[in-house]
């Protein structure tokens, strides 16, 4: 176990109908074959690889027979499984029935069926990280930090996350209405066509109305999920050869493959820390770069409130090797790893096993990575499509530039 985090390594935030994963780990040897052994199989991956060895301060013995004499069926073995992974009060460790995971699993492949938004829960509130770019939640306008308060005219007052993702998917074509709260304004009802949803993970098109200098080369990661995400940026590195520096804007992103934090980051690192990860034991395993870098040219990342997981791995690897200038809002805060377990009869669990550090040992989770320049986006920024974020990313980039004695015409 301890010597396969890369294998094995996620590092997720996709909270609608899917996860994503890195790879599958097949648990418990030879397949199952009973509601009552599936049961078992789950309590077993708990007590020997959750990251938490307490389980949230509870006897975890205690649940391993607790349900003995009422699992007759899979559907009785789905409920329990899920009250007994509910003790534990983490919102990433979850099960996943048949239909469930066959969806998580077949996100790496690049398209998904839905609005295009994340959710998570902050303080028991149902909330959207972000949208995600070019989908049909965007193009309604929802936005990160939004308030679900209603589904399709349903109270989400006590919902879990599996629940919500459930109301919120369905057929592409199909409509569904989310009653938002956002600070400041009333509340708004949002009636949205779900569609397939294709994944892109890199863009370099620059936002309407921006100006950047000639020698800048912007590239737009809005996520690390799909495979193809480590070659994607690569290309777009290599299409900005003649630029003298990039903006990597990590805005929004909710991260994805903990892989693909880890290979982009050798793209720009002379040697160094990349990431630590820490399991239940306290065994510290520590990615450092390749020395193998694909460039040495100035760097500006922009981050935000919705900018997690994968995304943090990445900025907290340039920030704290001094590679890249970090200018927006603070991050999300989301520093634990799940591994994927493929159970019998097509499901799943996903379990947290680890929680990650940055290179200079810091634990980000629910306290995000502070920006070396603190810009705001307002709401009449984004009305008025004055995005002066990246405008001070521009600005401080020709600096670093000019800096290297690199003429930027």
């Amino acid at each position: 176990m301890k010597n396969n985090i890369k294998k094995y390594g996620i590092i997720t935030f996709v909270l609608t109908a899917i996860l994503l994963v890195n790879s599958i780990t097949y648990s418990g040897g030879a397949m199952a074959s009973s509601p009552q052994m599936l049961y078992e199989q789950v309590w077993k991956l708990v007590n020997s690889k959750y990251v938490d060895h307490t389980n949230n301060q509870q006897d975890w013995k205690r649940w391993r027979n607790k349900y003995d004499k009422v699992i007759n069926t899979n559907e009785d073995a789905y409920v329990a499984i899920q009250t007994m992974l509910a003790s534990l009060n983490d919102p990433y460790t979850k099960f996943l029935d048949p239909k469930e995971f066959e969806e998580e699993t077949s996100s790496i492949k690049g398209s998904l069926k839905g609005i295009g938004v994340q959710i998570g829960l902050r303080e028991g509130k149902l909330v959207i990280i972000a949208p995600i770019e070019d989908t049909p939640g965007e193009k309604a306008g929802l936005l990160a930090e939004d308030e679900i308060l209603e589904i399709d005219g349903q109270s989400t007052k006590g919902i879990t996350i599996d629940k919500a993702a459930d109301r919120i998917r369905g057929e592409e074509g199909t409509f569904v209405t989310l009653l938002i709260k956002r600070k400041n304004q009333e509340n708004k009802l949002y009636k949205i066509q779900r569609a397939e949803i294709e994944i892109k993970s890199v863009s370099t098109k620059v936002p309407e109305k921006a100006q950047l200098d000639d020698c800048v080369g912007y590239i737009r990661l809005s996520s690390f999920i799909s495979k193809n995400a480590t070659s994607e940026f690569e290309s777009a590195l290599n299409q900005y050869r003649n630029k003298k520096g990039f903006i990597i804007d990590l805005r929004s992103n909710p991260g994805g493959l903990l892989s693909n934090a880890i290979l982009i980051s050798d793209m720009f690192l002379d040697g160094g820390i990349i990431v630590s990860t820490v399991d239940r034991d306290g065994y510290k395993e520590t990615t450092r770069a390749t020395k193998r870098y694909v460039t040495d040219k100035p760097i500006v990342i922009l981050i935000n409130k919705g900018s997690a997981s994968a995304s943090e791995i990445f900025s907290g690897a340039m920030k704290d090797n001094k590679r890249a200038l970090l200018v927006g809002e603070n991050s999300f805060g989301k520093g634990l790893v799940q591994e994927v377990n493929k159970l019998m009869g097509g499901s799943g669990a996903n379990i947290t096993i680890q929680k990650y550090l940055t290179p200079n040992g810091t634990d980000i989770n629910k306290k995000g990575i502070a920006p070396d320049v603190t810009v705001e986006l307002t709401e009449e920024n984004i009305k008025a499509k004055d995005d002066v974020q990246l405008k001070k990313a521009n600005e401080l980039l020709v600096q670093m530039i000019k800096h290297q004695t690199i003429v930027c015409k």
